[in-house]
């Protein structure tokens, strides 16, 4: 299933979102993989097309799964913190997020929800004060191209596939 920007939205609105968030509290892409800025440097760069192994987002070169932030994003290299499908998203995947200046942060689980999200990365983002939103990765997409519409300082890690 391809998802367009404009779907994206649609979906939010017409609560779609089927997920239900888990935890709440007050080179050629940017970032480490190298890059360009987006049209706004401090706006989080939304999401444009959405399908099963594929994210294309603002001022990116599309890829697979996706760290994006306010002022940027890059590919995200599991390898990188050691993340795999369980125990799942590590503290460090979300530690650039909030270096980066998120306040809001929308964790994708994959299109099938087999991506988990490791306890204590949910104990740093309480510990920071962080929004936190997690869910299936359309609904997470969706929801990040709402709040990153708003203006409001997101974050997110989006999985393409399972």
């Amino acid at each position: 299933m391809i998802i367009s920007a404009a779907m994206l939205v649609r979906m939010t609105d017409t609560g779609t979102d089927r997920a239900s968030d888990t935890a709440s509290g007050p080179a050629s892409a940017y970032g480490p993989s190298g890059g360009a800025e987006p049209p706004d440097a401090e706006r989080s760069p939304r999401i444009s097309r959405l399908e099963w192994g594929l994210v294309e987002a603002e001022g990116l070169a599309p890829g697979k799964d996706f760290v994006l932030y306010p002022g940027g994003g890059h590919p995200w290299d599991w390898a990188v913190h050691g993340t795999r499908h369980s125990p799942g998203v590590q503290p460090g995947d979300v530690r650039e997020l909030l270096e980066r200046g998120a306040t809001v942060v929308v964790l994708g689980l994959g299109m099938d929800e087999r991506l988990a999200v490791a306890p204590p990365t949910l104990e740093l983002l309480r510990q920071a004060g962080a929004e936190v939103h997690v869910k299936e990765t359309r609904a997470a997409a969706a929801l990040y191209n709402t709040l990153a519409a708003a203006g409001r300082p997101v974050g997110g890690l989006f999985h393409s596939t399972c």
